[in-house]
Parts: structure tokens; C-alpha cells; sequence
């Protein structure tokens, strides 16, 4: 299980966090998201207004993949790419 929860202000750990806007809109980590049909997950997400920052393409290491920003600018990796699968 992984839980991901939105920006706080508050409390203790608040204080140890950053948000993108306030960096000049870069990360601190990647997060990539396997997905069984990324041209589906990236349909919904640009019609749901996501902002497109690479678009999807096919990766020279296999699969497809695209990253699109959350609306707390949060970079999100998303794509059809798993190193385990064989």
C-alpha cells in the first residue's frame, strides 16, 4: 500500500516539506506510476485538464510513458514500463 496525501501547513511535519511552486515548480523525487494502458490513463487525464509536460511516447527501454503535473504541481510519471515484468 502506498497513502499520498495533499499539502499541509500544519503540524510537525509540515515543516520538513516543500511544495513545487515554491522551488521554482521542480521535484525532490520521481514517482512512477505502472499502469497496464498508459494511452488510456493519458486520455483521461488530459481530458480531465492535467497538465502535459512530456507528452506519451514509446520508451527506449520499453513501454510508454507520459508526465503530467497534479494541480499541487506535483510531477506524476506515468506508464505502461514494469522492470519486473519478464
Amino acid at each position: 500500500m502506498i497513502m499520498l496525501g495533499s499539502a499541509s501547513n500544519e503540524g510537525e511535519y509540515a515543516k520538513l516539506m516543500v511544495q513545487p511552486d515554491e522551488i521554482g515548480l521542480r521535484e525532490s523525487k520521481g514517482i512512477y506510476l505502472v499502469v497496464s494502458d498508459a494511452d488510456a490513463i493519458y486520455a483521461t487525464a488530459k481530458a480531465a485538464g492535467a497538465e502535459m509536460v512530456l507528452d506519451i511516447r514509446n520508451m527506449d527501454y520499453g513501454g510508454r510513458a507520459f508526465t503530467c503535473r497534479d494541480p499541487e504541481g506535483h510531477l506524476w510519471n506515468i506508464g505502461s514500463y514494469d522492470p519486473w515484468e519478464s
